[in-house]
């Protein structure tokens, strides 16, 4: 056979998998080696010969009885890249171990070509050589494979089905792909049509935005701090205060339909004898006041406004009744923002609160209800109100940041350690205020010894005046106290200064009985006292 002759079909697989080495079927190099062309150099292993019955012509070919296996049916037979007896200049190297094959041939270190396997079903062509009916490339896994011949046109298909030789699925990606593309492109333009509709209408280039319907239908719930504030602040008035060089502002609520209104003594405190104080209510009407009387001892104050109509008095409820842990909202005007309306919870009960007037010389001891809720300079006299809008408390100090304790007439800001005073005081005292123009204090007819620095109060060795500690027919008197005493309780509950002790009695009337524990002489003891009156300032 021919040297530029390729030659066909002497790749077979092992059976392992792995491809042999290639051979050139030549009919030099098998007169050279004098064995078979399925001889290697190193003979580790033979080539199979197909089974094909061999044909009359046998040996006949080229005259030299090499063997080579018929091209496929239809496949025309490949010419000669040379002349015949040419020699190439490409000529495999006798003496290579790998038989190195010229360029255009498969080398060692190519992949095998599919092993083919002839049908047991021949037929005989016209010059008489048996060959296996070839396989249709649909029936033939192991059909002959050329990566460089033409790809036949696959006629299209209508059913789904994958075309002979095209890739499965490809079809059917390319129906999601384009159903994809088409859907983004009708989202795209419908939201451009859109939004130009929207913002074009007749009217011209005139922007509409849209907006939720205004519905007053929906309503708050009434325990809701939205619910709790509709209800509470047509009752919640500011008061701007001016005085002899002093002004101020605070909040109030409204008692009763007369015109009497709540609130500190030290919002008021400036106005003095000849000041003014302008109440402004929710709705922005304004009208002058006048100070009914007012108590510096528990810091509150009554004004009242007169030719108003249309009143709302605000509902009390019962201080004794809160718990802590209870929801609350404060209202009030923090630096004169007026309507301002906070919320938090009852943080403690029964603190025990000392405070000072403006000028420092007045003290307020006031038995407070603790809040979070934010309460700032401008909050005090507001109202600070229960889950069913009743006042339960009257917002009047807080502790600043830098840890001291006041009333809100400093301007520091709520660090939620608000302090208000509980309404069952405060009803008793406004009830008083309007109706005498002063306040009653309950006592006990001792002087403290306020410098005392033990764990307790400790009735003083004289009193005011360099009189007797305890006022001789006082109801100290009358329960069997003594000068040196150390008033350790009050009803059960524990007190630690002069200060406390004061806090705890005037949390109750006059005339109520209080058990006192003391210490006298290094031994306990418990005496029954009924409270007296004092008048307040």
């Amino acid at each position: 056979m021919n040297e530029g002759k390729p030659a066909k079909a002497n790749w077979w697989s092992r059976s392992s998998g792995e491809s042999a080495p290639g051979r050139e079927a030549s009919d030099s190099a098998g007169a050279d080696a004098g064995t078979d062309t399925g001889a290697d150099t190193g003979g580790d292993f033979e080539l199979e010969r197909p089974l094909v019955t061999p044909g009359p012509a046998e040996g006949d070919a080229g005259g030299n009885g090499d063997f080579e296996l018929p091209l496929p049916v239809g496949v025309p037979e490949p010419r000669p890249a040379v002349e015949a007896d040419a020699p190439s200049v490409h000529d495999a190297d006798p003496s290579d171990p790998y038989s190195t094959p010229p360029y255009g041939h498969p080398g060692p270190w190519a992949p095998a070509p599919p092993v083919q396997h002839p049908a047991a079903t021949q037929v005989t062509p016209a010059h008489g050589t048996a060959v296996a009916e070839p396989l249709t490339p649909a029936e033939d896994p192991w059909r002959r494979y050329d990566p460089w011949a033409a790809r036949a046109d696959s006629p299209l298909q209508q059913t789904g089905a994958v075309p002979a030789g095209g890739r499965p699925g490809a079809r059917k990606r390319g129906l999601v792909t384009g159903a994809l593309v088409l859907a983004l492109l009708s989202g795209g333009v419908g939201g451009i049509v859109g939004s130009y509709l929207e913002r074009h209408r007749e009217d011209g280039d005139q922007v509409h935005l849209s907006q939720a319907a205004n519905d007053e239908t929906l309503g708050r719930a009434p325990d809701s701090v939205a619910g709790i504030a509709a209800r509470a602040l047509p009752s919640v008035v500011t008061l701007h205060v001016r005085g002899a060089g002093a002004e101020g502002t605070g909040t109030g609520f409204v008692l009763d339909g007369r015109g009497h209104i709540l609130t500190n003594n030290h919002v008021v405190e400036a106005a003095g004898a000849n000041g003014k104080v302008t109440v402004t209510f929710s709705g922005g009407e304004t009208a002058e006041a006048e100070i009914v009387g007012r108590d510096s001892g528990y810091d509150l104050a009554v004004v009242s406004v007169s030719g108003v109509d249309g009143l709302r008095p605000v509902v009390l409820g019962n201080s004794d009744n809160v718990a802590v842990g209870d929801p609350v909202v404060a209202i009030g005007a923090p630096f004169d923002l007026a309507n301002t309306v906070t919320s938090g919870i009852v943080s403690a009960k029964e603190r025990p609160i000392t405070a000072g007037g403006r000028d420092g010389s007045d003290v307020s001891y006031v038995d407070a209800l603790q809040t979070d809720a934010s309460i700032n300079p401008g909050n005090s006299g507001g109202p600070l109100l229960d889950a069913r809008a009743r006042v339960v408390g009257i917002n009047s100090a807080i502790r600043s940041a830098d840890g001291a304790s006041g009333l809100e007439g400093t301007q520091s800001g709520s660090i939620g350690l608000g302090f208000a005073i509980p309404i069952n005081q405060g009803r008793r005292v406004a009830e008083e205020l309007i109706n005498t123009g002063r306040a009653t204090h309950p006592v006990i007819g001792v002087s403290l010894d306020m410098d005392y620095g033990g764990d307790g109060a400790r009735v003083g060795t004289k009193g005011n005046d360099d009189g007797p500690a305890v006022i001789i027919g006082g109801p100290g008197d009358r329960a069997g106290l003594a000068a040196g005493d150390v008033i350790t309780g009050v009803d059960g509950r524990r007190v630690h200064s002069g200060e406390e002790l004061i806090v705890r009695i005037r949390a109750h009337r006059p005339g109520d009985r209080l058990t006192l524990s003391l210490v006298r002489g290094g031994s306990e003891r418990t005496i029954s006292l009924v409270l007296g009156s004092s008048g307040g300032n």
